[in-house]
Formats: C-alpha cells, structure tokens, sequence
C-alpha cells in the first residue's frame, strides 16, 4: 500500500471505458454492487483500483496511511477484491462465493458471472463492517 496509491480526481466510468468490454461491464457491475451495499460513491484510488469510502490504518512498526473500506480492481487476468477477508465470518461466505484464489488482502475471482453475486454482498458488507471503527 503504497503512498502512490491514493484517490484521485479520474471519473471511474473514464476509466472503465478504457478497459476491454467485458471488464468494463463487470466494473460497472462491481460500482452498482459496491455502491449499493456501502451507500458510498465510487473514487479511483491510484490508477487502477475503485474505491469506497476511506479508514486510516496504523501497523505496530509504525507505518499508516490511508485505505479504501471496499474496493476492486479489474485487472485483465483477474478481478482483485479488497476488504472481503477481514471480518470472522469472511471465511465461511468465501467457501460459498464460486471460483477464487485469495492473496493477503485480496479475493481474485476470473469471472463476475462464475460466483455467487448474493454472497458477494454479503462479503462487502461484512468487511465494510469492519472497517467502520477506522473510518476517515
């Protein structure tokens, strides 16, 4: 999480319209479902990630900063999710999502249409929870 990785004043739907159509479409997909679960608007957040909300962060060495509560990444292998991990119950709804692998902070999942849309609200609300006590 670098210092570079900030929010930005780019329109997300400039951005989405420069990617491949079916990334673009399940972007616009992802803004409706992020958007209507958090009740957050949408910021890009770097180059590349789409962001909901804001909390500060501050690691026992001593680093913080500045993160999204929720946020993807349509990257063109994959789809990056952020914030679905952190809450207790994350890891029974992620057996249920469909198709994923799982980084350190990350839900990777190749298709929008391969998982469980229901249980992927439920995973953003989950980890939107967690983050309310840091909220900016």
């Amino acid at each position: 999480m670098s210092a570079k990785t900030l929010p930005t004043d780019v329109p997300v739907d400039e951005f989405l319209a420069t990617l491949d159509a079916r990334r673009s479409a399940e972007g616009a997909e992802l803004v409706e479902l992020f958007s209507s679960v958090t009740g957050a608007s949408a910021v890009m957040w770097g180059p590349s990630i789409v962001g909901f909300g804001t909390y500060a962060y501050h690691y026992a060495s001593g680093h913080e900063g500045i993160w999204p509560r929720a946020a993807f990444s349509p990257r063109k292998a994959k789809l990056s999710l952020y914030g679905l991990q952190t809450h207790p119950d994350a890891a029974a709804l992620l057996e249920r999502l469909g198709p994923h692998t799982t980084g350190v902070d990350c839900v990777y999942v190749t298709r929008l249409s391969a998982i469980d849309l229901d249980v992927l609200r439920e995973l953003v609300a989950l980890g939107w929870s967690v983050t309310a006590d840091t909220a900016v």
